[in-house]
């Protein structure tokens, strides 16, 4: 029996990439004036971003430094100045960033659905930044349980840890617990091998589900799969 379920945070209840995308794109214009190759800029920070996250959840750099490592490739590959204040340059970016920050439509009729089960978010990003997406979207209040790696003792997703992490913060067993997020990987072959249930939200309704996984293209569906 499903007793609480776990949302991914970006992609799924927040339009990341959307939000990512205008912000590194304004960023780089401001900068660079008619570069040539702005329209390319959103599709490099995003390729970008896996690699040097990993980096982090790896311990092999402080989440500072991944962002200046990020920083720094975008600006090789677009042959432009690197910044002389890479944190500060950073900054600019992430303020971009916070501006566009918006929930996708079904997010908050779809948690409120789903009230009286144990809620939370599992996420891949930073703690503080996560938390405060969750409260910007205005998702805070039900959704209080929010967790990365960074508090369920260095696990970030894929690793089983994380599963059964976060399990256990919502006082439940992995097998009580439902996950449904954007990325295949993260939010539904992995989990299952701790016994956690999961979803696969396909927004762009473009591939075939994971053989013996639900497949949902809008989170309006979740509470009827749910019960």
């Amino acid at each position: 029996m499903i007793k609480g379920v776990l949302f991914d945070l970006d992609g799924t209840l927040l339009d990341h990439r959307g939000a990512a995308d205008a912000a590194i794109a304004g960023w780089v214009s401001a900068r660079c004036p008619g570069h040539p190759r702005l329209a390319d800029v959103p599709g490099l920070w995003a390729s970008l971003e896996g690699p040097y996250l990993a980096m982090w959840q790896a311990g092999e750099c402080s989440l500072q430094e991944q962002r200046r490592h990020r920083l720094r490739a975008l600006c090789r590959e677009l042959l432009v100045a690197e910044p002389g204040d890479l944190d500060a340059a950073y900054a600019d970016f992430t303020e971009r960033y916070r501006q566009g920050w918006t929930a996708y439509p079904d997010a908050a009729d779809a948690v409120a659905a789903l009230s009286g089960l144990a809620l939370g978010v599992l996420t891949n990003g930073g703690q503080r930044m996560q938390e405060a997406k969750v409260h910007a979207i205005g998702l805070a209040g039900p959704l209080r349980t929010v967790l990365t790696g960074e508090v369920l003792g260095g696990f970030f997703k894929p690793s089983p840890g994380a599963y059964t992490g976060a399990a256990a913060a919502l006082g439940l067993m992995p097998e009580e617990v439902l996950l449904v997020g954007d990325d295949v990987a993260n939010d539904v072959t992995a989990p299952a091998a701790t016994g956690m249930r999961s979803v696969w939200l396909d927004r762009l309704g473009v591939d075939p589900a994971p053989p013996g996984f639900p497949r949902i293209t809008t989170l309006t569906d979740l509470p009827g799969l749910v019960r």
